[in-house]
């Protein structure tokens, strides 16, 4: 019977000294949860279809109590933290799970978190919480940047009011949303507003990725929204939103782990069932050292997130955070992209069809490397923040 993180949590508060036991217990919940039905032949029958995902899954993961480990317990949620929340992303990326997990209950509800309208905060986390609402957040514009200030978009003051305007690129989870967190250009700076989906003059156009997933691009013409949906004023909308993103890079490293420990589960598989003269193809000198080539990268990517969700889990600065946050979306994009192309290599002229699960796992590596910036923007990011980070 798959278990609650709330049960989970429970038992993790009633004894000292638990936390590798409760981390156990959430992999095994979540381990139990993706046998039972999100496996990868449900993911490969949802590739390319709109949103791409299903909504009694997603009702499924809320009464698990996924959506709201990052949640304050005053807002509903459980009040954990990134530790909790990689592991499930590492698991539920096993599988290839194409619900917006990390876009919605991390990117969007921790901008939403850190904002500073508590009405509506308590309004859109409660509903995320409970599965209600599935949140995405607006924030790019261009590619090539991580700094959540470029913002072209605007908001003027209209009546008692804002009229919005601009277009807003690369939208994860923009699939199925019912609405936007969307920053915006005030006089007094970026500020965060709640876009309904349906909003009169908002138009919503997806992109569909290498994966089968999609991308988003919203634009606003004039689109009203009250005084009362601005998430959070010039004050806390910077530091609330690279909070979010910072969050978000760790959480999406946890889910390419994921990926990259199930293709080479796949391939060292494969190397020890297919013969070839004779002997399993593992037993040759070359494809064994290859695949300790390949452990060692899989290895140095989890030792990193280690570091990583412990550090984000702290009370570390916002410069040790950033420089951390670019370290390991840097190596585990890096490794993914490595492990899952060299895994079409290793199972041969089948790993290259589309029926083989391999290829599968490439198109993931793909696309989760290339959100929110790729190995080389990070690395170049870590450069000019790791010199803050160590004063």
């Amino acid at each position: 019977m798959v278990t609650t993180l709330s049960s989970t949590r429970r038992s993790r508060s009633s004894s000292a000294g638990s936390r590798f036991e409760y981390a156990a217990q959430i992999r095994i919940s979540v381990a139990d949860f993706v046998a039972r039905g999100i496996g990868i032949a449900r993911a490969r029958r949802l590739r390319g279809t709109r949103p791409g995902f299903e909504r009694v899954v997603w009702q499924q993961m809320a009464e698990l109590g996924w959506l709201g480990i990052l949640v304050p317990e005053n807002y509903g949620g459980l009040g954990l933290g990134c530790t909790e929340m990689a592991i499930v992303a590492a698991g539920a990326a096993r599988a290839l799970a194409p619900e917006p997990l990390t876009a919605a209950a991390v990117l969007a509800a921790f901008a939403i978190e850190r904002g500073d309208n508590a009405s509506l905060k308590r309004e859109l986390l409660e509903a995320l919480v409970a599965g209600k609402l599935i949140p995405a957040l607006a924030w790019q514009e261009r590619a090539g940047t991580l700094d959540a200030g470029v913002v072209a978009a605007r908001a003027e003051p209209f009546e008692a009011a804002f009229k919005l305007n601009g277009t807003k690129n690369f939208i994860a989870g923009a699939a199925g949303a019912d609405g936007f967190a969307v920053s915006a250009q005030t006089r007094d700076g970026v500020a965060l507003y709640w876009v309904a989906a349906h909003a009169n003059g908002a138009t919503l156009e997806l992109e569909p990725l290498a994966d089968g997933r999609f991308m988003g691009r919203l634009r606003l013409s004039d689109v009203v929204v009250s005084r009362d949906c601005m998430i959070a004023s010039p004050a806390t909308a910077g530091a609330a939103l690279q909070a979010a993103l910072d969050t978000t890079l760790v959480i999406a490293s946890a889910e390419l782990l994921g990926v990259m420990n199930r293709a080479l589960d796949i391939s060292i598989d494969y190397m020890k069932t297919r013969v070839q003269f004779g002997k399993p193809i593992g037993s040759f000198q070359a494809l064994a050292h290859r695949a300790v080539d390949l452990h060692i990268q899989r290895e140095l990517s989890s030792a990193v997130l280690d570091d990583a969700v412990a550090l984000f889990d702290s009370d570390a600065d916002t410069a040790r955070r950033g420089a951390m946050a670019s370290r390991v979306k840097a190596r585990c994009s890096e490794a993914a992209l490595r492990i899952t192309r060299e895994a079409i290599q290793i199972h041969g002229a089948i790993g290259f069809t589309d029926e083989y699960d391999a290829g599968l796992y490439l198109k993931r590596a793909m696309t989760l490397s290339a959100w929110l910036g790729n190995g080389a923007l990070h690395r170049r990011r870590y450069a000019q923040l790791a010199p803050a980070a160590a004063d």
